[in-house]
């Protein structure tokens, strides 16, 4: 399956900063070129399964159904 593939408008591709591996759950930093930093948290399942190291050349799918902003 291509990333074309994928019904998912934002993408971001980026550069794995670091990963905070946890038992069930694991936080990836994903650094894009204009140096926006996107975190997910996926299964450390997941993380292996996938072969996740920092360094490596990832795209970050985005699909969220509610973002919420609220005033300081």
């Amino acid at each position: 399956m291509s990333i074309t593939a994928i019904n998912v408008r934002n993408q971001f591709r980026g550069t794995i900063q670091e990963i905070i591996e946890g038992p069930v759950v694991s936080e990836i930093d994903v650094i894009t070129p204009s140096g926006a930093l996107v975190t997910s948290v996926i299964t450390t399942r997941s993380v292996k399964d996938l072969g996740l190291v920092v360094g490596r050349e990832v795209v970050a799918l985005v699909k969220a159904t509610e973002v919420s902003i609220a005033t300081l």
